[in-house]
């Protein structure tokens, strides 16, 4: 009975005859013969030479997978990412002792034989058949970087690696007829420079510039001889004569091949010698790939540039074009991201707010008029290990870019958009209205965008403390952030029209569903957005009104350095320059004297909103300067919503947590870290009418008054406002309050 190899296989008799089969196979195609269906050799088998005549005159050689890299905005790298750790490199960047050891152990004839070398094939034949088992292989370099071809094509898909690499007479016809294409259309020089850039050398490292840099932290170029032949020697089996885990085999290898190199002629014996005697030196780099190893706490948007790739079809038409692209690599992708800027966020987002609480916090920055967003940190860092409290969540964007399913209610942070449609709509900053801390409004006195009224019924709101009733001007209930005014505001000025304003300052739902105008709870922040849209739409207040659509992307080279097109800010005009002028000097009275003192900065204009909603399972803090936005947000952010009442975030004691008190000061350290002392632009000055002006001779009278837009900075004195006296007392802060809709009868989305 035959002899089979150990483990199964075929058997001796099999062996030559596949031997024979691919040698005359392979005359057969070196003389242009084409073969019939059904041969003289018998090989008519599906799988063998059937559709032969259909095999693509050109072999198709894909751009192999290499690295990208993701850098800042002054060129500086966040991070790596790759499918294939590889970077191509020219010949002539390769050291000749790693050209000469990879043909000396690979295809020593390979400078003398064509596609196919036919003595190496009867070579082979007869050695196996001696030793009855495959001992020796007779494929050609040539051979062996076309198959390299078909397995990078196929990717990481299992069936088609499966496919690629069969042992059929088929798959190799197909490869013996590439390699003759190969051979006519590259030469050896290219070949050889092909070869070496898509071989995988294992420790995840495709082509020898990874390898070199894997296991000996140096470029391919400035390999040695030992070094080289130790590498040459893995394409064999990368896992057996792995030298991180087997030196010992790994050494053996390497010395087989420099006593080839030494019997070829590539090196002398004494070469051969010295090498041999050496022992092997490992300066190993760990892989670094991916988001997670991103700097600064930069991984969140790291894995943003990601998705947007992914998401956008400015990268490709369908999900498989633009996953290829990001797969394929080999970009450079310059980003928006400052590390100034970055650092300042991720320094500020876990300054006070712990990994291992039961809350989270995000900071996200855009540049006004550019719509760039310049950083983007959290308090729980970026990766897959939960022990450590790690999240791949990106708390600062879209669930369709990573983030929450549905976002967080922005509470009072809303308040300036209704603002900013009723000065639009002609009502005056004057304009005061008078209610107790708890108030009744009929639904059907608000109208959506269709004329229909939202409902029947009344709405019922509050206020977030009892001594809060009186009559407000605008300036006043921005500062104090009362609810009331708001409802009120808002029926005046229009729902329609105030969420037609939230639109054009690109505010959008978190998880993605058109912005609804069937409720006017909408006013009070009722409705999910996201830290990066927020920042975007009060962006658009410190431009003057024009709003710019938040980009991360600057840039974009492919492998060969062609630049890739991305899609760019689009910039539109959402109010007038006084409108947002006249917003932009009232939300200066928040951070002056209103609910978000703690934050104010000193030594520059600023301007900004609190916001907390219901049972504060969400606070804010949005505030801006001329040249830069800030938003942060800080509540649960997976799981059941906290209740942030009695509770300890980043070791200290709240006994409740308001949008001035915690999201400020973390606001107050990422701006002051991003921005540089000696840029200081101001806001355009405006005069803010006030209702007090109505009574001038009395506000004279008690030295009070800040027509440029002071905001809610009332006395203990009574306050005429609006022909209207209010006590002393009645008048009080919300602690960065502005409820949403929950607990005041919310029943929109």
């Amino acid at each position: 009975m035959p002899k089979k190899r150990s483990g199964g296989g075929l058997t001796t008799t099999q062996q030559a005859a596949k031997f024979l089969g691919v040698a005359a196979l392979s005359g057969a195609v070196l003389a242009g013969i084409a073969l019939p269906a059904a041969g003289a050799l018998g090989l008519a088998a599906k799988g063998t030479v059937e559709g032969f005549d259909e095999i693509p005159s050109n072999l198709k050689t894909p751009p192999l997978s290499q690295r990208t890299t993701i850098l800042d905005n002054e060129g500086g790298a966040i991070a790596t990412v790759y499918s294939r750790d590889r970077t191509v490199v020219p010949l002539k960047n390769i050291s000749p002792y790693m050209q000469d050891a990879i043909v000396a152990i690979e295809d020593s004839r390979f400078y003398e034989h064509g596609a196919i070398d036919l003595k190496g094939i009867l070579r082979a034949m007869n050695r196996n058949v001696q030793e009855g088992g495959a001992a020796q292989g007779a494929s050609t370099l040539t051979q062996q970087y076309v198959k390299n071809v078909f397995v990078e094509e196929a990717g990481d898909d299992p069936e088609k690696v499966a496919e690629a690499t069969q042992q059929t007479i088929g798959r190799k016809v197909r490869e013996l007829k590439y390699a003759i294409q190969v051979e006519e259309e590259l030469g050896k020089k290219k070949i050889l420079e092909n070869y070496l850039n898509i071989t995988f050398f294992g420790q995840q490292a495709y082509g020898v510039e990874a390898a070199s840099q894997r296991y000996f932290s140096k470029h391919a170029k400035d390999l040695k001889l030992e070094e080289a032949a130790m590498l040459a020697g893995l394409v064999q089996s990368p896992t057996r004569y792995d030298p991180v885990n087997d030196a010992e085999e790994a050494t053996k290898r390497r010395n087989t091949v420099l006593t080839r190199m030494a019997a070829v002629g590539s090196i002398s014996q004494g070469e051969a010698d010295k090498a041999i005697a050496a022992p092997i030196k490992l300066k190993v780099s760990k892989p670094k790939n991916g988001c997670i190893t991103a700097v600064s706490g930069a991984g969140f948007f790291c894995d943003y540039v990601r998705k947007t790739i992914l998401s956008d079809t400015a990268f490709g038409k369908t999900a498989e074009d633009r996953t290829k692209l990001w797969n394929l690599g080999g970009l450079t992708i310059r980003t928006t991201l400052s590390p100034r800027a970055q650092q300042a966020a991720n320094e500020a987002a876990t300054s006070k707010v712990n990994k291992d609480d039961k809350v989270a916090a995000s900071v996200v920055q855009v540049e006004p008029g550019t719509g760039k967003i310049l950083s983007m940190g959290q308090s729980r860092p970026y990766g897959l290990d939960q022990t450590q409290h790690e999240t791949v969540l990106n708390l600062a964007v879209s669930n369709e870019l990573g983030g929450s399913t549905y976002g967080f209610q922005v509470g009072s942070t809303f308040k300036p958009i209704t603002a900013a449609a009723a000065l639009e709509k002609g009502i005056d900053p004057a304009q005061s209205y008078s209610s107790d801390w708890k108030i009744s409004v009929p639904m059907n006195s608000y109208r959506n965008c269709a004329g229909s009224p939202v409902g029947s019924g009344n709405w019922d709101l509050q206020n977030e403390l009892e001594s809060e009733k009186g009559a407000y001007d605008m300036t006043s209930a921005l500062g104090k952030s009362i609810n009331t005014y708001f409802a009120k505001l808002e029926q005046q000025a229009g729902l329609c029209e105030t969420v037609t304003m939230a639109k054009k300052l690109g505010y959008e739902r978190g998880d993605g569903k058109p912005l609804s105008d069937n409720h006017p709870s909408i006013t009070l922040g009722g409705t999910e957005s996201t830290p990066l849209g927020m920042a975007s739409t009060y962006a658009a207040f410190a431009n003057r009104g024009t709003f710019c659509t938040p980009i991360a992307i600057e840039a974009i080279k492919d492998a060969n350095g062609k630049k890739v097109d991305v899609p760019k800010s689009s910039c539109s005009r959402a109010m007038s320059e006084k409108t947002a002028d006249t917003i932009n000097q009232m939300l200066k009275g928040v951070v002056e004297d209103g609910t978000g003192t703690q934050a104010g900065l000193m030594d520059r204009d600023n301007a900004g909103k609190t916001g907390t909603t219901n049972d504060r399972v969400d606070a804010w803090f949005v505030g801006y300067t001329p040249n830069l936005s800030t938003a942060v947000w800080v509540g649960a952010d997976v799981g059941k919503k906290v209740p942030m009442y009695n509770i300890t975030i980043g070791d200290q004691y709240y006994d409740k947590v308001c949008g001035g008190c915690l999201p400020g000061p973390i606001w107050k350290t990422a701006m002051t870290g991003a921005l540089s002392a000696s840029e200081t632009p101001s806001f355009n000055p405006i005069s803010v009418p006030r209702a007090k002006e109505k009574e001038k001779e009395k506000d004279k009278d008690k030295g009070r008054g800040d027509n440029n837009g002071g905001g809610g900075n009332e006395d203990s004195d009574a306050d005429p406002i609006g022909g209207i006296t209010i006590p002393p007392g009645f008048i009080g802060g919300n602690n960065g309050g502005g409820n949403d809709g929950g607990r005041n009868g919310r029943n929109g989305p």
